[in-house]
């Protein structure tokens, strides 16, 4: 385990509910190719914060990096609409774009 992962781990473990070290924790098990952990991060960020948009956004790119296409469109689907909740447009077009080019 990198020291990295190690203090992200900590850091989730002692505040479940900091969307930003949840978010970190997720992106750092991602990159390092724990993909089912990321998931189950994101997951849970989107549980504890329900309008983290970069969060679905970056689930959905990874399952649809692994060929789960419907769950990736479901993810989407959540981040667009907790990114217009938020006003957050560049998003939701980005997970937009990311849903055409699931469809293609």
């Amino acid at each position: 385990m990198s020291s990295r992962l190690e203090t992200l781990t900590a850091f989730v473990a002692q505040a479940p509910e900091n969307a930003f070290a949840r978010y970190g924790l997720a992106m750092e098990l991602k990159q390092q190719g724990s993909t089912d952990a990321a998931l189950e991060q994101f997951q849970l960020l989107a549980e504890y914060h329900p309008d983290y948009a970069a969060g679905f956004q970056q689930a959905g790119q990874l399952l649809l990096s692994l060929g789960r296409v419907e769950e990736a469109r479901q993810r989407l689907l959540a981040g667009i609409a907790a990114a217009e909740r938020t006003g957050d447009t560049h998003a939701a077009a980005e997970m937009r774009g990311l849903l055409e080019e699931s469809a293609g």
